[in-house]
């Protein structure tokens, strides 16, 4: 019975049409950019949007939503806040914090992207010092 279940779920799957997957898009380059550019800072070892980024997060909402076409990506930045492992999972979860706070407030999640970035990692970064304890969204150029 249960390979029966398996063959009719497999035809089932198999009839169905393939569902298209959002077109992705790089970020890379992104922290060059310097126009549409918005930070949210963190306190120390906190993923938690404060308070006080209710005005550039509202600031980057409203200039996405008045430009659709645009990507956007949102760049999560962590200095020494640990070892290595505990500053990009700190960089990856303000990220998503921001990206869900976008998507929150109205912007199509298809064109948002979010990284992780830790200076630990990148020696050419470490050296231009990155911001941290931010997230940078960056609303990409128009295609």
């Amino acid at each position: 019975m249960k390979r029966f279940a398996m063959l009719v779920l497999g035809i089932t799957l198999a009839a169905l049409p393939a569902l298209a997957q959002p077109q992705g898009f790089s970020c890379v380059g992104a922290e060059k950019l310097e126009d549409d550019v918005f930070s949210i800072a963190f306190p120390r070892g906190s993923a938690t949007i404060p308070e006080a980024a209710r005005s550039p997060l509202t600031a980057a909402i409203e200039a996405a939503l008045a430009a659709p076409g645009r990507k956007i990506c949102i760049l999560g930045h962590a200095g020494q806040e640990g070892g290595a492992t505990i500053s990009i999972q700190l960089a990856a979860q303000r990220a998503r914090a921001v990206t869900n706070a976008l998507a929150g407030g109205g912007i199509a999640p298809e064109r948002l992207r979010s990284e992780a970035r830790s200076a630990q990692f990148s020696p050419s970064v470490r050296a231009a010092e990155p911001p941290s304890r931010t997230v940078t969204i960056v609303l990409m150029p128009a295609p």
